[in-house]
């Protein structure tokens, strides 16, 4: 008979492959979809990808959320992954190829996430309960950020298309014989020009549009499927080790559900969109805040865990939120004020996410 352990580590194993195969495919799909419609990489990354990404996330906290006595898993899971996606994810990218990006793009996603991490910390640090109002603030928050996006990306997309009028590229009606029909039925010169320059190239870009769809849609899915899997049986090792619940939820499925963001950080990384996967992490730490914890206090309210304490002070309200506030601080405001990332970044959060994983396990 085989045994239990044998089972969870080959499912583990299917799902880091599941991970890694539904990264590369969510990568094409969302890069397909910005060039498609002249999108900034960075603005999909901090929207769609973000959201197909945060879907591990989602799932679990409100899972846990649902179950009794499992409300720090929920918690846990939420600024746990926060800092694994800012001190590992974005360090990786930082590290090994530190770029330019744009500063314009990334205002939206910052700006959203400290308005939504100040509201967060005030209930923290001022009564330690989220209840239910607070869930449904922060779902407000996240549809007012979805909503702005939008028009931001329809704004740019506008633009893009008057400026290809203004410099003239544009290809005329005229310069491809399409004012007219022939007068003479056999004369298909015309026809033959309109089914090659207009409808052929109309239809290939709605089959590539399909197809990058599906690739998104897929991807998630699989993404999702792979993280599950991983982070059920992962859970179910370290849980036999005699760890915390919450010391799990910050840190070994936090990692989990961070996954997504970790393989299209890489994925994004070796196809050289550094700006999708910045904007891919900015954009889940704002999930995290507003979707993932905004759903799970909405679905079933709970208290900050006291599980650990630093001189009698709830260690989460000492070193968990206030970690969380500096790695996202370090990895913003060069982005910002500079508009590009550095190595030294990359270095700094690596060694600091390091240190909070020890303290976790002291």
């Amino acid at each position: 008979m085989i045994s239990p352990i044998i089972i969870e580590v080959f499912l583990f194993v299917v799902g880091l492959l599941c991970l890694v195969k539904g990264g590369d495919w969510f990568v094409d799909g969302a890069c397909g979809i910005a060039h498609r419609f002249n999108m900034p990489e960075i603005l999909i990354g901090a929207t769609v990808v973000s959201i197909g990404t945060t879907i591990p996330e989602v799932m679990v906290s409100s899972t846990a959320a649902l179950t009794a006595g499992a409300s720090d898993m929920a918690y846990g899971n939420a600024i746990g992954s926060i800092i694994c996606n800012t001190a590992l994810i974005a360090a990786v990218t930082m590290t090994f190829r530190p770029a330019a990006v744009e500063k314009q793009s990334l205002k939206l996603p910052i700006a959203f996430f400290f308005g939504a991490a100040a509201l967060y910390i005030g209930v923290a640090y001022a009564t330690g309960f989220f209840s239910r109002t607070v869930g449904v603030i922060l779902l407000a928050i996240f549809a007012a950020y979805m909503i702005l996006c939008v028009k931001q990306a329809l704004a740019a997309k506008n633009g893009n298309d008057r400026s290809v009028r203004i410099d003239g590229t544009e290809e005329s009606a005229d310069a491809i014989g399409l004012t007219e029909t022939p007068v003479n039925p056999d004369d298909t010169r015309m026809t033959d020009d309109y089914v090659e320059n207009v409808l052929r190239p109309q239809q290939n870009e709605t089959k590539e549009l399909a197809l990058n769809i599906g690739r998104l849609i897929l991807g998630a899915a699989v993404i999702a499927v792979g993280a599950h899997l991983l982070v059920d049986n992962g859970t179910l090792i370290a849980e036999a080790a005699g760890i915390p619940q919450s010391v799990i939820a910050l840190t070994f499925v936090a990692l989990g559900t961070s996954l997504p963001e970790l393989v299209t950080a890489i994925t994004a990384l070796i196809k050289g969109h550094s700006d999708l996967s910045l904007g891919n992490v900015i954009g889940a730490n704002l999930f995290n805040l507003v979707l993932v914890s905004g759903l799970a206090v909405t679905l079933a309210p709970f208290h900050i865990p006291v599980e650990k304490t630093i001189a009698g002070v709830n260690a989460s309200l000492v070193v968990d939120i206030p970690v969380m506030v500096a790695v996202m601080l370090i990895m913003c405001l060069p982005a910002l004020i500079k508009g590009r990332i550095y190595r030294a970044q990359g270095v700094t959060l690596l060694a600091i996410y390091a240190a909070y994983v020890v303290f976790q396990f002291v």
